[in-house]
This record gives structure tokens, sequence and C-alpha cells, in this order.
């Protein structure tokens, strides 16, 4: 299905999308799964390389599944709430570092190189930051709306894997509050130190969180209400990507907090609505691993990264090209003249 983004204009119409998300494709699961019980090596014994390579061919819709063109999207926004003295860096970094990425000398820039994946950089009007969500909506309604329109059209038809992060000084404070005022609890449970905030910074962050928390929770009529009063355009957008992606039958890797926050908002719209993503890692960030149980995913690794830029989703392509490798090039217990398993 292909949604014409340029004509969303409201979140009404960015709900009606999510009812229209396509199931996986069982055929393409049981065609996966058939090959796999052939293949010369015991059942189960490649682990989660095994269940990888079914959720591949499952939203692709196709089998064999094939990673041969991975696109990785950097979403980068400015958030209000910066100039609350939040983060450990000015506002001025964001753009500073989407040159950076440009230029090719972030680290995004060369774990893709060494993924063999193509880098997309998006700014969300960098000199337009959202307003201060302590003393008003983050967002107006319309202005949500394209922010999500926007990210949809980071999803082309040909990609076979959607791997998204964000850069955006003071996200985190931000995906904090989302996860919040999302899942319940105190701020203090989702608030970490996100650029390296700590002591009396950290303090005066979940205090933000807070703030922000109790004017809008009772407010907000959904989660797409909650994104726009406490998201950024970048989480925004990535919501937006997400949402394409699965219209597309493009599977996704989420980065970290801030990535999986901004998914989050789908999840709490409809628990299945991101069953096509799966989390590269866990994040640092004390929040990530609270969430992560919030909507009931693992994560295929924790490095102890914290950087953002979808640093995490990058590194684990090759995971995933391993586990299409192996499913699609083993010998079946037949070809190779081994012998299966006594019964």
């Amino acid at each position: 299905m292909t949604v014409p983004t340029t004509s969303i204009a409201t979140l009404d119409e960015i709900r009606a999308v999510v009812a229209e998300f396509p199931a996986a494709d069982p055929d393409a699961a049981g065609r996966a799964a058939a090959r796999e019980a052939t293949l010369t090596k015991p059942a189960g014994s490649l682990g989660r390389l095994e269940a990888i390579t079914a959720w591949l061919a499952s939203w692709q819709g196709r089998h064999p599944p094939r990673i041969d063109r991975p696109r990785v999207a950097v979403f980068a926004g400015n958030h209000g709430v910066a100039a609350r003295g939040v983060s450990a860096f000015p506002s001025s970094v964001t753009a500073q570092m989407v040159q950076n990425f440009l230029a090719g000398g972030a680290a995004i820039n060369q774990l893709c190189k060494a993924a063999d994946a193509e880098l997309r950089v998006y700014e969300m009007g960098l000199d337009r930051p959202t307003a201060d969500f302590t003393i008003e909506p983050a967002m107006s309604e319309a202005g949500c709306a394209k922010a999500i329109a926007y990210g949809m059209m980071a999803v082309e038809p040909g990609l076979d894997l959607l791997c998204l992060g964000e850069m955006g000084i003071a996200n985190t404070t931000s995906a904090s509050a989302l996860a919040c005022a999302l899942f319940g609890g105190s701020a203090a449970d989702w608030t970490g130190p996100g650029t390296g905030v700590a002591g009396s910074a950290l303090q005066r962050k979940t205090e933000v969180v807070a703030a922000g928390i109790s004017l809008h929770r009772t407010a907000a009529r959904d989660s797409f209400d909650i994104l726009r009063r406490l998201g950024g355009q970048e989480l925004a957008a990535i919501c937006g990507a997400v949402m394409a992606a699965r219209l597309a039958r493009t599977p996704v890797l989420l980065d970290g907090f801030a990535c999986t926050a901004a998914a989050a908002v789908l999840f709490a719209a409809d628990r299945g609505a991101i069953d096509h993503c799966m989390v590269a890692h866990v994040s640092a960030e004390p929040g990530h691993r609270r969430l992560l149980h919030a909507i009931g995913k693992h994560a295929l690794f924790d490095f102890g990264m914290r950087l953002g830029e979808a640093s995490g989703a990058a590194l684990a392509i090759p995971v995933l090209k391993a586990a299409v490798a192996c499913h699609s090039g083993m010998a079946t217990f037949a070809e190779a003249g081994v012998s299966g398993k006594v019964e």
C-alpha cells in the first residue's frame, strides 16, 4: 500500500493510516521455517539468527529474504526545551553534527561504509526548534502531522531494510517525557544523563521532564497527541518512517532510546504496529531498558553505546546479513549427504 504523504495534513489522517497496516506474510515465514529445518545443523543451533531470517522473510513478504539495499536514515531536529539547560552541549551542535555527517566524518559514516549501507540525513528545520514543552505543546497538530509525513518519504520502493536514528540536542529529554507519558512511572524512572549531564544538571533535566508531563499528560488525547506535545520534529519523522516502512513491507532496525521512544508512540496506539521492527541495541541511557520491557522487545546486543545517529542500528546490519547468508547459502542435509537427526 502506498500513502500519498503530501496529502497528509492532520493527525486524524495519521491515525487512519495505522488502521491500514498490513500483517506479516505467513507463507513466506512458513517457507523460511521449512528450509531452516533442512539445513546442516541441529535445529535452533543458530539461535536468534534463525529468528531474524524468519522475521525478515515474513515482513519482506518473500523467501528467501534479502538485504542487498539497506538504508540508514538519520533525522535531525532541535528542541525548544534545550534552553532549560538539559544538555551538556548547546543546540548549535545539532547543525554542526549534520555537517559532519554530510562531510563523512561521524561514526555513522564509518559504520555505514563497513556495512555497505546507504546513508541519508534529513534536517528538520534546525532554525525552527520545537516549542518549550514545559510551557506549551512542542508542536501544533499540523506541524506534527507534517513532520510525520516528511519521515514517511524516507521509505522508497526497493529498500530491503530501514535503519533509523536521530540527532538533536535535548532529544533524550523529549524521549524521557514521551516514554513516561506513554507508560507511566516517574520522571526519575526515565531520565538519564543523555550527552553526559550529572549532579544538579541531571536533577534539572528530571524536573524539566516532570514539568512537561504534569502539563500535558492528562490533556493528551492519545499517543499521537502525546508525541506532538512532548516530542520533537525528528522523533515525529521517525514515527512516520516506521509507518511507511510497514506499508511498504520493509523491516526496520531501531537504534537507541530516542528512536525507540518515537516508535513506541505507534505501539501505544496499536500493540502490533511495530512488529516489523527490531531493536538493534540496548542504549546505556537507563530509560531504554525500561522502555524495551514496556514494548516487549529484546535488543540484539548490549555494547554500552549511547551515541544515537543510528550507530547501533547500522552496526547490526552485518548480523542480519549473516543470518540471511547462512539461511540461503548453507547446504541441506540431502545436498551435503549428511545424515539427519536420529528419531
